[in-house]
Order: structure tokens, then C-alpha cells, then sequence
């Protein structure tokens, strides 16, 4: 990997492309920039579209608009609303037991902390710091599959670990621009750096030579 000043300059020019290329930016999920929303929507995206996720939301958070009203839900019914979702037990039952930490421990409010946030059922540092950086303000890196993927292919990291990849960015890429940067990721992802079948020629970074299996 190159040594970080040349990995700073790298990433300078890679903000710089993306944020002409996506100026609005900004995270899938339509939580309405609720914190206990958009931690419960995360849980629903594993292995699902954030499409599929907005549109189920809508009937979930109609039937229950507080933690404390899905902390009481009842487990088959919850199942059935984030059904479409897939893998529906498991993530009923993660979305009712976050939801009574939220209700029970917290007070009905999210924490704005890394460690606190750690603490809650199912949650690991990419949601934390989706959490962090989209609601609260305190940018961090969400180590997604994008961000691994692009960022490792562009020479900005060199690993597919989510903790060093996030550690690895976080030398080069300014606090301030974190949670955009991810965001930005996600795009170019969609767009052009897909993970099968990546559109190299339209690629604004071909100069960078790398390739797919990176």
C-alpha cells in the first residue's frame, strides 16, 4: 500500500471527483433523521435493498411510532409487517429487543456515543457510526461492503477487514467529511464500482489501474 501522505493526496483527489459527481448525497435509509428509526431500519437492510426497507417502514413505524409502543409489540405481528424484508424472525426479534433498550435503558432516546451505542443489541460499529455521523453530528466511517470494496480497488486501503478498513480511512479522510465520504461511496458503488461487473471504462478513477479482484 502507499505510504499515507501519497494515500492523503489520493484520497483528496477521490473526494474531490465524488463530491462534484454526487453533491446530495446522503443515506438511503428515510428514517426522517430519527435515530431510533434509522437504527431499526438498519436492521432491516441486512441482506435486503434500502428500497424494500423505506417502503416496509412505512407500515412498521405507522403501527408502531415509538420505542416503547415496539418494545410491547406483538412478536408474530412485527413478523409479518418486516416479512418482506426477509430473514423475519430473527430481525423481529432484534427490532423489539433494541427497542425495549431504547425504552427501558435510555428513555426512548438513542445514545450518541460509541461505547453506549455498542451496547445495544445487534449493533456494531457500522451502525454506530451511520448513527453518529447522520443524526448527532460526530462523523465516523461506516464500514460497509462499498466502502471496503471501492476504497481497497481506489489504493486508499488494502485490507477487507471492516474495523482496518475503517481505521485505514480514518488516517486520510477529514472528520468532517466521513459521513458524506461514505455516503458518495455508496453512489459510485451503485453506479460505476459495482462489485460484479464494475463499468471501468466510464470509471473517473481509470488512471488509478486498478482492477475488479482488488
Amino acid at each position: 500500500m502507499m505510504n499515507i501522505k501519497k494515500r492523503k493526496a489520493r484520497a483528496e483527489q477521490v473526494m474531490a471527483v465524488l463530491k462534484d459527481r454526487y453533491p446530495d448525497s446522503d443515506c438511503t435509509l428515510e428514517s426522517g433523521k430519527d435515530a431510533w428509526k434509522l437504527l431499526e431500519m438498519t436492521r432491516l437492510a441486512a441482506q435486503c435493498t434500502d428500497k424494500r426497507v423505506n417502503e416496509v417502514s412505512i407500515g412498521l413505524f405507522r403501527k408502531y411510532p415509538t420505542p416503547e409502543s415496539m418494545a410491547n409489540a406483538d412478536i408474530c405481528e412485527l413478523e409479518e409487517i418486516v416479512r418482506p424484508c426477509g430473514l423475519y424472525h430473527m430481525k423481529a426479534k432484534d427490532l423489539r429487543e433494541s427497542s425495549r433498550q431504547i425504552a427501558y435503558e435510555y428513555g426512548g432516546r438513542v445514545p450518541d456515543t460509541m461505547e453506549e451505542l455498542l451496547k445495544l443489541s445487534g449493533v456494531g460499529r457500522k451502525i454506530a457510526n451511520l448513527i453518529l455521523g447522520d443524526i448527532y453530528g460526530k462523523p465516523g466511517i461506516v464500514s460497509d461492503t462499498h466502502c471496503i470494496r471501492i476504497s481497497k480497488r481506489l489504493g486508499l486501503t488494502d485490507t477487507t477487514d471492516p474495523r482496518k478498513n475503517e481505521e485505514q480511512l480514518s488516517e486520510i479522510i477529514p472528520v468532517e467529511e466521513r459521513a458524506v465520504f461514505c455516503h458518495r461511496l455508496v453512489d459510485f458503488g451503485r453506479e460505476i464500482c459495482r462489485a460484479a461487473h464494475p463499468l471501468c471504462d466510464g470509471c473517473p478513477f481509470r488512471e488509478f489501474n486498478c482492477t475488479k479482484e482488488k
